[in-house]
């Protein structure tokens, strides 16, 4: 009966042993977990932020673009990982250390492919913008800060929930008294709980069983159950919610200005973007009219080479014109290389490999330059037509900038900062950053109180070790338990490292407080310097779209001078290169005016960006 019962026990420890064993959670499955806490954290403080609901993926996508350049597009790369981390091969490790992606990747998310990406592509500016946020390695550093905040948060919300914990100790002994030897098995099975509760009680609890054997001298088993539990309740320094919840309190509000923080340089992320993009056609449009003003010159080299031959023209004339034509073309291979340049960054700032075969709408450009007729209207341009000129001894006034054509961004100063101060995300983190100082300083002066917690405990059971095989079995008697209440008390008479951190703290405060009105004041600053900017910009749309148009009429007048003998080489050379130097300004203040926009939105908060790079404009004209 008694064998029957020993090998009973030792059943059910074994089983109990399995059962922990083979229930444990996989790596992956360990990792899944992860993902759903941390992406239930950043929905709940979405919600309570009152952002749309977006899943954040942190996982390389299945396939990506990049990937597909690389491949179709036969760049040379120096290894696998270069086109995809799914791209990294296996390796034979020691045991279980071997590497294998689909141990530990997910599945990421499908690629839908949208261009021929065995040739040339093509981006209009709202791809471009979603490839980047796709393939951009600084925006996916972003969502990683994301959710590493979101685990963050998770891990202190652990530490109220009910832990369990399990282990099972074994050991064979040995020993010899140089006589004879004795040998012996010892088996502990421990479980237990632990609680963390919000007014600072910490509770603990275990039960545990020890199974001796003897190998030798014919003793049979003996086993011996244990139980204890404990609790302690800090009733001054320490105690309630307000303290113990701090750690907690502190996390949400870290996702919080994480997902803050995510908001603006999403908006930053768009207007960098666009800069860039527009960088590129701009650098495209400065070697066309770089390649139409070395075309004028090679002609203006002809023609003065010709009438030079017919003696109506000086040799130095010639010699003048050749040498613009040098200039001409110096300047048109180095406004090639620039624009290589450019359309390389920009690949790169894409996430894009900068040998792959992608470039920028040019249709995208046309789109602005018609915009661009019509920004500012006809602006405060000097009418010097014949019978509007003043007399030469007349006053001249200063021309004054002119509101009354300004564009649909160029709102009241006053309204611009309302809404900025409203809507940026980093002044509100600013804000409750103050309030974060001050709940440090309250933390800091509790303290300095008196530590007194009280506690009790109670523990019951008889333990067995291996020289008490032979004993019978332990049990666990409830009237045989030990029981104790324990009360600590800190009296606070030795403070100097508390007092110190208290007064650091209200030190920490007023920094925050500074802090706060330094970004105020920033922001208004730059409201105020972006909507002079954007005026700025107007202004010099109209000047140099006058510009362009006077410095193709002097183009041609002289042209047409130089042929009936009345001006000289000079004077074409002079007139070409500023129709050149008007041709590339204007280009030049088009795309300042649409940055200035977006910038000016940008600060105002008012730019919507997706988590997949899907912008639009908000209108703030009403």
């Amino acid at each position: 009966m008694r064998r029957k019962k020993q090998k009973s026990v030792l059943l059910a420890c074994m089983a109990a042993g399995l059962a922990c064993l083979f229930g444990c959670r996989s790596a992956k499955e360990w990792r899944n977990q992860a993902d759903e806490r941390a992406a239930k954290n950043i929905s709940s403080a979405q919600k309570a932020m009152g952002l749309p609901q977006e899943k954040i993926h942190v996982e390389t996508p299945a396939d990506t673009l990049r990937r597909r350049l690389m491949l179709d597009q036969n760049l040379y790369h120096s290894a696998p990982v270069s086109a995809s981390i799914r791209d990294m091969p296996s390796d034979k490790g020691p045991g279980r250390f071997a590497w294998k992606n689909e141990d530990h990747l997910g599945d990421g998310e499908a690629y839908e492919p949208r261009w021929d990406t065995t040739k040339n592509v093509k981006f209009s500016l709202a791809d471009a913008i979603m490839v980047a946020a796709k393939n951009s390695r600084e925006f996916q550093a972003q969502k990683d800060n994301l959710f590493q905040s979101a685990l963050a948060l998770d891990l202190e919300n652990h530490e109220f929930q009910t832990i369990f914990r399990g282990t099972i100790n074994e050991r064979l002994t040995s020993s010899s008294n140089g006589e004879s030897r004795t040998e012996g098995i010892t088996a502990t099975t421990l479980g237990g709980i632990s609680r963390t509760f919000k007014n600072g009680a910490a509770l603990t609890a275990s039960i545990s069983a020890d199974i001796v054997k003897m190998l030798s001298h014919q003793h049979g088993s003996s086993w011996g159950p244990m139980a204890d539990a404990s609790i302690s309740i800090p009733l001054m320094r320490g105690s309630g919610e307000f303290v113990t919840l701090e750690p907690l309190k502190q996390a949400e509000r870290n996702l919080v200005y994480q997902l803050r923080s995510f908001e603006q340089y999403k908006r930053s992320f768009v207007v960098n973007i666009t800069s860039s993009y527009l960088s590129v056609l701009q650098s495209a449009q400065t070697v066309k009219n770089q390649e139409e003003n070395y075309k004028r010159v090679v002609t203006s080299t002809r023609r003065s080479r010709r009438m030079a031959d017919a003696g109506r023209m000086a040799e130095y004339q010639f010699d003048q014109a050749l040498q613009n034509e040098l200039s001409a073309q110096d300047s048109m291979v180095r406004a090639q290389q620039s624009y290589q340049n450019s359309l390389d960054s920009f690949k790169v700032l894409l996430g894009l490999p900068p040998d792959a075969l992608v470039e920028p709408d040019p249709a995208e450009l046309t789109r602005l330059q018609e915009a661009g007729k019509t920004i500012g209207g006809s602006g405060d341009i000097t009418d010097y037509t014949k019978g509007n000129v003043p007399s030469a001894d007349d006053p001249v006034e200063l021309p004054k900038q002119s509101n009354e054509n300004r564009g649909p961004y160029e709102i009241p100063e006053e309204k611009a900062i309302r809404i900025a101060l409203e809507q940026r995300p980093d002044l509100q983190t600013l804000r409750d950053r103050i309030g974060d100082a001050k709940r440090r300083v309250l933390i800091a002066r509790d303290n300095l109180r008196a530590e007194v917690t009280i506690g009790a405990s109670v523990s019951m059971g008889e333990g067995r070790s291996l020289s008490q095989a032979g004993e019978p079995h332990g049990k666990l008697r409830p009237r045989d338990s030990f029981l104790s209440s324990p009360l600590t008390v800190n009296l606070p008479w030795e403070r100097t490292m508390e007092r110190n951190a208290y007064r650091n703290s209200i030190l920490a405060l007023e920094q925050a407080v500074r802090n706060f009105q330094n970004g105020e004041d920033e922001i208004k600053q730059n409201i105020r310097n972006r909507l002079r900017t954007l005026a700025q910009n107007r202004s010099s749309v109209v000047i140099q779209r006058e510009a362009v148009e006077l410095a193709s009429r002097r183009v041609d007048s002289t042209t047409m001078l130089l042929e009936a003998g009345r001006v000289e080489m000079r004077d074409v050379l002079e007139a070409q290169n500023a129709l050149l130097s008007a041709q590339n300004s204007l280009i030049s203040v088009l795309v300042n005016y649409r940055m200035s926009e977006l910038s000016l939105q940008r600060d105002l908060g008012t730019l919507q960006v997706s988590v997949d790079g899907i912008w639009s404009e908000t209108d703030i004209s009403k």
